[in-house]
Protein backbone atom coordinates (compact mmCIF):
# COMPACT_ATOMS: atom_id res chain seq x y z
CA UNK A 1 0.00 0.00 0.00
CA UNK A 2 1.19 3.21 -1.22
CA UNK A 3 2.10 5.41 2.36
CA UNK A 4 0.47 9.13 1.88
CA UNK A 5 3.36 11.84 1.60
CA UNK A 6 3.98 13.59 4.43
CA UNK A 7 2.62 17.52 4.48
CA UNK A 8 4.63 20.03 3.79
CA UNK A 9 5.64 22.43 6.33
CA UNK A 10 8.38 24.17 5.36
CA UNK A 11 10.46 25.99 2.60
CA UNK A 12 13.93 26.31 2.69
CA UNK A 13 15.63 27.64 -0.36
CA UNK A 14 18.94 28.82 -1.19
CA UNK A 15 19.01 32.45 -2.46
CA UNK A 16 21.53 33.63 -5.24
CA UNK A 17 21.58 31.13 -8.32
CA UNK A 18 18.26 29.80 -7.07
CA UNK A 19 15.52 31.38 -5.71
CA UNK A 20 16.73 35.02 -6.84
CA UNK A 21 17.15 35.99 -10.53
CA UNK A 22 20.50 37.46 -11.83
CA UNK A 23 20.78 41.36 -10.26
CA UNK A 24 20.02 39.70 -6.79
CA UNK A 25 15.71 40.31 -7.49
CA UNK A 26 12.61 38.77 -6.89
CA UNK A 27 10.36 37.98 -9.67
CA UNK A 28 6.74 38.59 -9.44
CA UNK A 29 5.65 35.00 -10.01
CA UNK A 30 8.56 34.04 -7.22
CA UNK A 31 7.15 36.37 -4.83
CA UNK A 32 3.41 35.24 -5.52
CA UNK A 33 4.69 31.80 -4.83
CA UNK A 34 6.39 32.87 -1.57
CA UNK A 35 3.09 34.56 -0.26
CA UNK A 36 0.69 31.73 -0.90
CA UNK A 37 3.05 29.36 0.69
CA UNK A 38 3.39 31.41 3.66
CA UNK A 39 -0.86 32.09 3.55
CA UNK A 40 -1.19 27.85 3.26
CA UNK A 41 0.40 27.55 6.79
CA UNK A 42 3.92 27.22 4.37
CA UNK A 43 7.01 28.46 6.19
CA UNK A 44 9.32 29.68 4.35
CA UNK A 45 13.06 30.08 5.15
CA UNK A 46 15.73 31.37 3.76
CA UNK A 47 18.71 29.68 3.45
CA UNK A 48 21.81 31.50 2.40
CA UNK A 49 25.58 31.69 2.29
CA UNK A 50 24.80 35.22 2.16
CA UNK A 51 25.74 37.54 5.76
CA UNK A 52 22.75 38.92 7.57
CA UNK A 53 23.78 42.80 6.66
CA UNK A 54 22.80 41.66 2.98
CA UNK A 55 19.14 40.49 3.72
CA UNK A 56 17.45 43.46 4.39
CA UNK A 57 16.19 44.13 1.26
CA UNK A 58 14.39 40.45 0.78
CA UNK A 59 12.68 41.19 4.01
CA UNK A 60 9.47 41.48 2.35
CA UNK A 61 9.63 37.99 1.32
CA UNK A 62 10.30 36.15 4.15
CA UNK A 63 6.85 35.73 6.01
CA UNK A 64 5.57 36.90 9.31
CA UNK A 65 8.35 34.93 10.89
CA UNK A 66 11.12 37.05 9.40
CA UNK A 67 13.45 33.75 9.78
CA UNK A 68 16.92 33.67 7.92
CA UNK A 69 19.52 30.97 8.21
CA UNK A 70 23.04 33.00 7.48
CA UNK A 71 26.87 32.50 6.03
CA UNK A 72 26.10 28.73 5.76
CA UNK A 73 24.45 28.06 9.14
CA UNK A 74 26.71 30.23 10.77
CA UNK A 75 24.12 32.74 11.85
CA UNK A 76 20.30 32.45 12.46
CA UNK A 77 18.55 35.77 12.51
CA UNK A 78 15.23 37.82 12.40
CA UNK A 79 15.39 39.63 9.07
CA UNK A 80 12.42 41.94 9.94
CA UNK A 81 13.57 42.80 13.43
CA UNK A 82 17.42 42.96 12.09
CA UNK A 83 18.02 40.76 15.09
CA UNK A 84 20.77 37.89 15.49
CA UNK A 85 19.02 34.84 17.24
CA UNK A 86 21.28 31.97 17.21
CA UNK A 87 25.05 32.05 15.93
CA UNK A 88 27.65 29.26 15.67
CA UNK A 89 30.80 30.72 15.34
CA UNK A 90 34.20 29.53 13.94
CA UNK A 91 36.82 29.36 17.30
CA UNK A 92 39.71 32.13 16.62
CA UNK A 93 42.40 28.89 17.28
CA UNK A 94 40.44 26.97 14.30
CA UNK A 95 40.53 30.12 12.10
CA UNK A 96 44.25 30.84 12.10
CA UNK A 97 45.07 27.12 11.97
CA UNK A 98 43.11 27.17 8.97
CA UNK A 99 44.47 30.48 7.72
CA UNK A 100 48.55 28.76 8.56
CA UNK A 101 47.45 25.53 6.36
CA UNK A 102 46.12 27.26 3.56
CA UNK A 103 48.51 29.81 2.75
CA UNK A 104 50.81 27.27 3.09
CA UNK A 105 49.48 24.76 0.77
CA UNK A 106 47.86 27.11 -1.53
CA UNK A 107 50.27 30.33 -2.00
CA UNK A 108 48.75 33.68 -3.14
CA UNK A 109 45.35 32.83 -0.41
CA UNK A 110 44.00 35.46 0.79
CA UNK A 111 41.52 35.95 3.68
CA UNK A 112 38.48 37.58 4.40
CA UNK A 113 35.91 37.51 7.64
CA UNK A 114 32.25 37.86 8.63
CA UNK A 115 31.18 38.60 12.01
CA UNK A 116 28.09 40.30 13.71
CA UNK A 117 29.69 43.81 13.12
CA UNK A 118 30.10 43.41 9.68
CA UNK A 119 33.39 42.74 7.46
CA UNK A 120 36.53 42.86 7.27
CA UNK A 121 39.92 41.47 5.19
CA UNK A 122 43.48 41.23 4.53
CA UNK A 123 44.77 43.72 2.07
CA UNK A 124 45.51 41.12 -0.24
CA UNK A 125 41.71 40.46 -0.46
CA UNK A 126 40.47 42.16 -3.48
CA UNK A 127 36.70 43.30 -2.74
CA UNK A 128 35.10 45.87 -6.03
CA UNK A 129 32.83 43.11 -7.07
CA UNK A 130 31.36 42.61 -3.86
CA UNK A 131 30.05 45.97 -3.33
CA UNK A 132 32.07 45.87 0.10
CA UNK A 133 31.42 49.51 1.89
CA UNK A 134 35.21 50.77 2.11
CA UNK A 135 35.39 51.63 5.73
CA UNK A 136 35.82 48.33 6.68
CA UNK A 137 38.85 47.00 9.31
CA UNK A 138 42.11 46.24 7.01
CA UNK A 139 44.57 44.03 8.08
CA UNK A 140 46.65 40.84 8.40
CA UNK A 141 44.33 37.89 9.92
CA UNK A 142 46.55 37.52 12.94
CA UNK A 143 45.76 41.05 14.15
CA UNK A 144 42.09 41.18 12.85
CA UNK A 145 41.37 37.96 15.06
CA UNK A 146 43.77 38.31 17.46
CA UNK A 147 43.20 39.43 21.43
CA UNK A 148 41.43 43.11 21.08
CA UNK A 149 40.86 42.82 17.32
CA UNK A 150 37.50 43.46 15.76
CA UNK A 151 36.46 40.22 14.43
CA UNK A 152 34.49 38.71 17.60
CA UNK A 153 32.35 36.03 16.62
CA UNK A 154 33.16 35.08 13.36
CA UNK A 155 30.41 33.57 11.27
CA UNK A 156 32.52 32.53 8.59
CA UNK A 157 35.99 32.76 7.23
CA UNK A 158 36.53 33.29 3.46
CA UNK A 159 39.70 32.47 1.20
CA UNK A 160 40.37 33.81 -2.01
CA UNK A 161 43.03 32.30 -4.63
CA UNK A 162 43.83 34.67 -7.67
CA UNK A 163 44.01 32.15 -10.19
CA UNK A 164 42.92 28.48 -9.45
CA UNK A 165 39.97 26.80 -10.97
CA UNK A 166 37.09 26.70 -8.42
CA UNK A 167 36.79 23.37 -7.82
CA UNK A 168 40.29 22.23 -7.94
CA UNK A 169 40.66 25.04 -4.64
CA UNK A 170 37.71 23.36 -3.14
CA UNK A 171 39.51 19.81 -3.82
CA UNK A 172 42.83 21.19 -2.16
CA UNK A 173 41.84 22.95 0.38
CA UNK A 174 39.69 20.00 2.07
CA UNK A 175 42.68 17.49 1.43
CA UNK A 176 44.38 20.08 3.33
CA UNK A 177 42.19 21.57 5.65
CA UNK A 178 38.80 19.85 6.11
CA UNK A 179 40.02 18.12 9.01
CA UNK A 180 39.40 21.56 10.83
CA UNK A 181 36.77 23.12 9.58
CA UNK A 182 33.35 22.96 6.88
CA UNK A 183 35.03 24.20 3.38
CA UNK A 184 32.38 24.92 0.67
CA UNK A 185 31.80 27.46 -2.09
CA UNK A 186 29.19 28.85 -4.05
CA UNK A 187 30.26 31.67 -5.97
CA UNK A 188 31.80 31.60 -9.78
CA UNK A 189 35.07 32.34 -8.76
CA UNK A 190 38.14 30.96 -6.67
CA UNK A 191 36.50 31.80 -3.19
CA UNK A 192 36.20 29.35 -0.55
CA UNK A 193 34.01 29.57 2.46
CA UNK A 194 34.66 28.27 5.69
CA UNK A 195 32.50 27.68 8.81
CA UNK A 196 32.82 25.92 12.52
CA UNK A 197 33.26 21.95 12.24
CA UNK A 198 29.71 20.57 11.65
CA UNK A 199 28.47 23.96 11.10
CA UNK A 200 26.53 24.31 7.73
CA UNK A 201 23.15 24.70 6.40
CA UNK A 202 21.99 20.98 6.93
CA UNK A 203 23.10 21.24 10.17
CA UNK A 204 21.21 24.57 11.56
CA UNK A 205 17.99 23.89 9.89
CA UNK A 206 18.19 20.51 11.33
CA UNK A 207 18.52 22.56 14.49
CA UNK A 208 15.63 25.17 14.33
CA UNK A 209 13.29 22.14 12.42
CA UNK A 210 13.61 20.11 15.35
CA UNK A 211 12.81 23.36 17.66
CA UNK A 212 9.74 23.97 16.06
CA UNK A 213 8.34 20.33 15.55
CA UNK A 214 8.95 19.94 11.96
CA UNK A 215 10.38 16.59 10.66
CA UNK A 216 12.75 16.42 7.70
CA UNK A 217 10.39 14.50 5.99
CA UNK A 218 7.94 17.91 5.73
CA UNK A 219 11.01 19.87 4.20
CA UNK A 220 11.09 20.57 0.89
CA UNK A 221 14.41 22.30 -0.33
CA UNK A 222 15.75 24.31 -3.55
CA UNK A 223 19.52 24.57 -4.53
CA UNK A 224 22.59 25.28 -6.96
CA UNK A 225 25.68 25.14 -5.29
CA UNK A 226 28.34 22.60 -3.88
CA UNK A 227 27.12 24.65 -0.47
CA UNK A 228 23.32 23.59 -0.48
CA UNK A 229 24.39 19.84 -0.84
CA UNK A 230 24.03 19.30 2.85
CA UNK A 231 20.87 20.69 2.92
CA UNK A 232 19.22 19.20 0.08
CA UNK A 233 20.63 15.70 1.57
CA UNK A 234 18.89 16.35 4.75
CA UNK A 235 15.84 17.69 3.56
CA UNK A 236 12.62 15.00 2.46
CA UNK A 237 12.13 16.89 -0.41
CA UNK A 238 14.75 18.18 -2.46
CA UNK A 239 15.21 20.27 -5.70
CA UNK A 240 18.21 20.97 -7.80
CA UNK A 241 17.44 24.34 -10.10
CA UNK A 242 18.65 23.58 -13.93
CA UNK A 243 21.86 25.97 -13.39
CA UNK A 244 22.88 23.92 -10.50
CA UNK A 245 26.66 22.99 -10.18
CA UNK A 246 26.97 19.54 -12.32
CA UNK A 247 27.70 17.59 -8.29
CA UNK A 248 24.83 18.96 -7.36
CA UNK A 249 22.34 17.99 -10.56
CA UNK A 250 24.63 14.36 -10.29
CA UNK A 251 23.52 14.51 -6.48
CA UNK A 252 20.12 15.65 -6.37
CA UNK A 253 16.92 13.37 -8.02
CA UNK A 254 14.79 15.79 -8.79
CA UNK A 255 15.33 19.30 -10.85
CA UNK A 256 13.07 21.92 -11.77
CA UNK A 257 14.10 25.35 -14.44
CA UNK A 258 16.41 27.56 -13.87
CA UNK A 259 16.40 30.71 -11.34
CA UNK A 260 15.79 32.83 -14.23
CA UNK A 261 12.45 30.74 -14.99
CA UNK A 262 11.40 30.86 -11.85
CA UNK A 263 13.00 27.11 -10.66
CA UNK A 264 11.35 27.33 -6.93
CA UNK A 265 7.79 28.82 -8.25
CA UNK A 266 7.26 25.81 -10.82
CA UNK A 267 7.88 23.70 -7.43
CA UNK A 268 5.30 25.34 -5.10
CA UNK A 269 2.85 25.82 -7.59
CA UNK A 270 2.12 22.47 -8.00
CA UNK A 271 3.00 21.52 -4.78
CA UNK A 272 0.28 23.86 -3.73
CA UNK A 273 -2.02 23.73 -6.91
CA UNK A 274 -2.17 26.94 -7.47
CA UNK A 275 -3.43 28.09 -10.55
Amino acid sequence: MTQPRPALRLVATDLDGTLLCSGGTVSDRTAAALAAAEAAGVQVVFVTGRPPRWMQQLSAHIGGHGLAICSNGGAVVDVRRGELLESFPLPVDTALAVVEVLRAKLPGTAFAFEYPEGFAREPEYEVPMWGEQTDHPIGPAEELLGHGGPVQGLFKLLAKHPDLDPDTLLTEARTAAGHLAEITRSAPIPLLEISAPGVTKASTLARWCAGHGIDRSEVVAFGDMPNDLEMLAWAGTAYAVANAHPQVLAAVQRHTVSNEQDGVAAVLERLLQLP
